[in-house]
């Protein structure tokens, strides 16, 4: 028998750290090591609050760095969901238009949820749901430069956009949340989510946690 089907409920595990530092590269690089059927992904993002009441102008400006801007009572509903078994629908964001689709992402309950995101370690509610909690610490200034590169080719922004957003809010939303929620983690991954050695240890940490 495979450990995993000795397990009667999803073992959640969370990643945290700056706007791209890594964190979903580490969240992709630790389920690739299983299947899935085994181990599935949530984005955080995902769960920002719906902005229709809104013009596009505004939500623009709206601060995405900030606690208040996500639904994170949706995202504990779900991950109740599937604590008990159940499939969900997840929300998916649209960058384009600065709200959500109304598309949504079935995602299966599997024996280990991997949950990455920038905010998932401010209320002790959330903190709590998490078996094991990583922090990625990757150097502000690397994070600005892949900010730059993903921004301006996947999701329209322009270089000065960006710039003026990382001033204006991610820096600084950082400095306020983020970093600080870096001592709640178990572990501190540098860098990045690629280092070989790191996922093997997360492997043998994700099997021990499955197997009691």
């Amino acid at each position: 028998m495979s450990p995993f089907e000795s397990v009667d409920k999803p073992i959640f595990i969370s990643i945290v750290g700056a706007s791209c530092s890594g964190k979903t590269a580490l969240a992709n690089n630790i389920a690739k090591r299983f299947n899935e059927q085994q181990v599935s992904v949530i984005a955080e993002d995902a769960y920002y609050k719906r902005q229709d009441h809104l013009t596009i102008e505004e939500r623009i400006t709206t601060n995405y760095d900030h606690p208040d801007a996500f639904d994170h009572q949706l995202l504990q509903q779900h991950m109740s969901q599937l604590r008990k078994g159940f499939a969900i629908e997840s929300p998916t964001y649209d960058y384009v238009n600065h709200n959500r689709s109304d598309i949504t992402q079935t995602i299966n309950s599997t024996p280990v949820v991997v949950v990455e995101g920038i905010m998932l370690y401010h209320s002790k509610a959330m903190r709590d749901l998490f078996s094991l909690k990583l922090f990625v610490d990757t150097p502000l200034d690397i994070c600005l430069a892949r900010r730059i590169e993903r921004d301006v080719h996947e999701r329209g922004r322009t270089v000065a956009s960006v710039l003026t957003q990382y001033q204006k809010t991610v820096r600084p939303m950082y400095q306020e949340f983020v970093e600080p929620s870096k001592y709640y983690a178990d572990l501190i991954v540098p860098m990045g989510g690629h280092s070989q050695i790191v996922l093997d240890v997360l492997n043998t940490k994700i099997n021990q946690l499955i197997t009691g």
